[in-house]
C-alpha cells in the first residue's frame, strides 16, 4: 500500500488531504492514538523499525515520507 493512502486510512479522510504540511495542527483526526497507529502500520507494512527519537522528531506527513524513504533505503543496503 502506498504510504499516504495508508495515513489518509488511519486518519480516515480523503488521500487528497494529505501532502508535506500534512499534520495534528490541520487534521482534526490525527490525535495521539492515531499517530501510534501510523507508526505501526508504517512499520509493519514497509518491513521498517522506528526509534523512539526518530518517532518523537516526526511532525509532519513530509518527515514521516523521509523517515520512511531513508529506512526503505538502509533495509536495501
Amino acid at each position: 500500500m502506498e504510504l499516504k493512502q495508508l495515513i489518509a486510512n488511519i486518519l480516515k479522510v480523503d488521500v487528497s488531504k494529505i501532502n508535506g504540511d500534512s499534520s495534528p495542527d490541520n487534521l482534526e483526526s490525527w490525535d495521539s492514538f492515531n499517530s501510534l497507529m501510523m507508526i505501526s502500520d508504517i512499520e509493519r507494512e514497509f518491513n521498517i523499525v522506528f526509534t523512539t527519537e526518530e518517532v518523537m522528531n516526526v511532525k509532519n506527513y513530509g518527515d514521516i515520507e523521509k523517515l520512511v524513504d531513508k529506512k526503505v533505503y538502509e533495509n536495501r543496503n
